[in-house]
């Protein structure tokens, strides 16, 4: 625990979202199961194993020795997640989603709580769940995407599995002329609407709650589309498969994209490397080019960086090469 502790003591408050301990990279060895996040104005501590009351004071001490010398006239908010089956010690407050439970540790979380990645509004649950509504280890996915369509006006975007909206909100900001946001949970397309609002970005975007695999003749006839992001979950049981529904996206994209146009293609699963989404475009869509890996955050630094998140990118043949290939 104590290159956490060591991290703790070293770290500054700041104003945007972001990870500060990355455990799970597998470069502090024994602090594998610990990530520290900082939403401001709050602090989230999550284990992935089995963890005790004497660990969380001292950490708990930690912040607040700390947040005195960086924030001395601002009261110390923390947050305690545990991913794991084991059960806390009786008298906590807590909010159960699946295997994670969560407890307010000091201080308060803000309801609602909005919080800023490079100049842009997002809001962000840390009480319910797994999944906070900003996925941060996407913060360089989120700036390329920004970046691309601040070099391309006007681009028509495709955002698959769009969660709250996060890609569609950096494009619109950036540039892009539409953006057509998809995901099969009502409630995380109503965040990125609110995402949208937050940003004062009201024209400009569709949102579908819809299963993309029912849906490609809507899709299609909305397109061609400049840029298709494809951020889906690893394994989502009775929604999607990587090893077996991932295919069935690849395939699409030749029919969904404007010639020259882009495909970032996301995955998360520490069991599949970048090989899986290649072969998958080699197999399924070979006309596609590989560009490049979009490097994650610094801060989700990885001893095995095929393990980490995958962001691929990969461009469809221009115009003459398409109708050449046809």
């Amino acid at each position: 625990m104590q290159a956490l502790l060591d991290t703790i003591a070293t770290l500054e408050a700041g104003t945007d979202a972001r990870r500060v301990f990355h455990g799970r990279g597998g470069l502090h060895p024994g602090c594998e199961h610990w990530t520290l996040d900082f939403y401001p104005p709050v602090w989230l501590l999550t284990a992935y194993a089995p963890t005790n009351e004497t660990e969380l004071a001292s950490i708990g001490a930690a912040l607040q020795a700390r947040w005195q010398q960086v924030a001395p006239a601002q009261a110390l908010n923390w947050v305690y997640q545990s991913r794991h089956a084991a059960n806390h010690e009786s008298g906590a407050t807590e909010s159960t989603a699946g295997r994670a439970q969560t407890r307010v540790m000091s201080g308060s979380v803000p309801e609602p709580q909005v919080v800023m990645e490079a100049g842009t509004r997002y809001r962000v649950n840390l009480l319910q769940g797994q999944n906070h509504g900003l996925f941060l280890d996407m913060a360089e996915g989120r700036r390329w995407v920004s970046e691309h369509a601040a070099a391309n006006p006007g681009l028509k975007v495709l955002n698959l599995f769009a969660y709250t909206c996060a890609f569609s909100v950096v494009a619109l900001r950036a540039g892009a002329g539409h953006v057509v946001n998809v995901d099969m949970s009502a409630g995380a397309i109503a965040t990125g609407q609110h995402n949208h609002r937050l940003n004062g970005l009201e024209a400009g975007a569709s949102f579908f709650s819809h299963d993309i695999f029912n849906s490609w003749g809507k899709l299609g006839r909305n397109g061609p589309y400049d840029l298709v992001i494809v951020d889906p979950p690893s394994y989502q049981k009775g929604s999607f498969v990587a090893t077996k529904d991932y295919a069935r996206l690849v395939r699409r994209l030749p029919s969904l994209l404007a010639p020259a146009g882009h495909a970032l293609l996301c995955l998360n699963a520490p069991e599949l490397g970048p090989e899986f989404l290649q072969g998958l475009v080699d197999q399924e869509a070979p006309a596609l080019k590989y560009l490049q890996r979009i490097a994650n955050p610094a801060a989700f630094a990885d001893r095995s960086p095929e393990r980490a998140l995958k962001v691929l990118l990969f461009q469809a043949p221009p115009c003459s090469e398409a109708n050449a290939a046809a």
